[in-house]
C-alpha cells in the first residue's frame, strides 16, 4: 500500500482543516441543541385527596406521557435519564365524577416543576376509572423470611407478630380475594439469638387500596439444641377385635434434638409412639414399624431403636 508523503506545509495545511472541521462540527451541535424543540417523558401517577366514601380502580397504567418544550439539551438529557419522575394527582373530584382530566391540574403540577421543565400536556388527558363498594377487612400478615442459623442453633418458639394484622380499605371485590399481606423478606444469616427486628410491609400496589400499618416487629426465638434419648411406650391402635396381643419390646428408645432451655422438662409424657395392628391383618406385616405419632413442638427425631417391634398374639 502507498504510502503519502507530505511536506511540512501540506501538514500544517491538513491540521487547519481538520481543527476547522471538528470546531465547525462542535458549533453546528451546540446551535441545534440550543434550539427549542417539545418532547415526551414517561410520568409515574401520585395520587391524593381519594374519596373516602366510593372505592375506586383504575382503568390505565399509573404511566403518563407528559409533553414539554425545552431545549435540545433538556431533551437529551431527559433521553438519558430512564427513571420516570412522579407527578401528584388530585382524585377530589371522583366525588361526583368517574374521571379526572390531567391538564385541569396543570398548573398546580408545574408549580412543583423547575421552569425549565414546565409540562404543555399528556397522553392520556382524562384518567377513567371503575367504582365499586368500599369495605374494611381485617387480615392476617404472613411473614417472609430467609433465616440462616448458626451450628447447632435453630428456631425454639413460635414467631410472633406485633401487630399480627393489617387494616386494609378498598374496593370489595377486591378486598374479598385478599386473605393475608405479607411483609418485604426478613433475610438473616449465622443467626444464634433471638431476633427481635422490625419488618416493613410490602407496599400497596393497587392505588385504590390503602394498608395499616405499614410495618410489624417480628419475635423469633432462637437457642442452641443438643440431643437427648428418652424411652418411650409403644402403644397398639386399631386392635379393633381386642386380641390379647404382645410385643416385644414394649418401649422404643427416641433421639432427638431439642433446645437448652428445654432439655431438662422434655420427658416421655411429650412423645406419643404407636405401632398400627392394621398392617399385620390387612398387609400381612410380620413386624410393625414404630411411629412417633407426638412430639413437642421444634424437636427434631434423629432415630428410633428399634424402628420395628415384633408381636404374639394369644389365640
Amino acid at each position: 500500500m502507498a504510502i503519502i508523503k507530505l511536506s511540512a506545509t501540506e501538514r500544517r495545511r491538513a491540521s487547519a482543516f481538520f481543527t476547522c472541521l471538528v470546531l465547525a462540527i462542535f458549533a453546528w451541535v451546540f446551535t441545534v441543541l440550543s434550539n427549542s424543540y417539545s418532547y415526551t417523558v414517561k410520568e409515574i401517577l401520585n395520587f391524593k385527596n381519594t374519596p373516602q366514601r366510593r372505592a375506586f380502580h383504575s382503568l390505565q397504567s399509573d404511566t403518563v406521557n407528559a409533553t414539554l418544550n425545552g431545549s435540545g439539551w433538556q431533551m437529551l438529557f431527559a433521553k438519558m435519564h430512564k427513571e420516570a419522575n412522579t407527578i401528584t394527582i388530585d382524585l377530589r373530584t371522583l366525588e361526583t365524577k368517574s374521571y379526572v382530566v390531567l391538564s385541569s391540574q396543570l398548573g398546580l403540577i408545574n408549580d412543583k416543576k423547575e421552569i425549565s421543565q414546565q409540562i404543555t400536556g399528556f397522553s392520556p388527558d382524562t384518567l377513567y376509572f371503575d367504582f365499586s363498594n368500599r369495605k374494611v377487612k381485617r387480615i392476617p400478615i404472613e411473614l417472609v423470611s430467609a433465616v440462616k442459623y448458626k451450628r447447632q442453633f435453630s428456631q425454639s418458639g413460635n414467631i410472633t407478630l406485633n401487630p399480627a394484622y393489617v387494616i386494609v380499605n378498598g374496593p370489595a371485590n377486591v378486598i374479598d380475594n385478599i386473605t393475608t399481606w405479607k411483609t418485604d423478606t426478613l433475610q438473616l444469616d449465622s443467626v444464634g439469638e433471638t431476633v427481635s427486628k422490625r419488618v416493613t410491609l410490602q407496599p400497596v400496589k393497587e392505588g385504590n387500596l390503602s394498608v395499616v400499618p405499614k410495618s410489624t416487629q417480628v419475635n423469633i426465638p432462637v437457642d442452641e439444641f443438643t440431643e437427648k434419648t428418652l424411652e418411650i411406650p409403644v402403644k397398639l391402635t386399631n386392635n379393633r377385635n381386642y386380641d390379647d396381643v404382645k410385643i416385644f419390646p414394649q418401649k422404643v428408645k427416641v433421639t432427638f434434638t431439642t433446645s437448652l432451655a428445654r432439655y431438662a422438662q422434655t420427658d416421655e409424657d411429650f412423645f406419643e409412639a404407636t405401632a398400627d395392628l392394621d398392617l399385620w391383618r390387612k398387609h400381612g406385616y410380620k413386624a410393625l414399624p414404630v411411629v412417633i405419632f407426638k412430639s413437642p413442638a421444634y424437636t427434631k427425631i434423629v432415630k428410633i431403636e428399634p424402628r420395628n417391634i415384633d408381636f404374639i398374639i394369644k389365640k
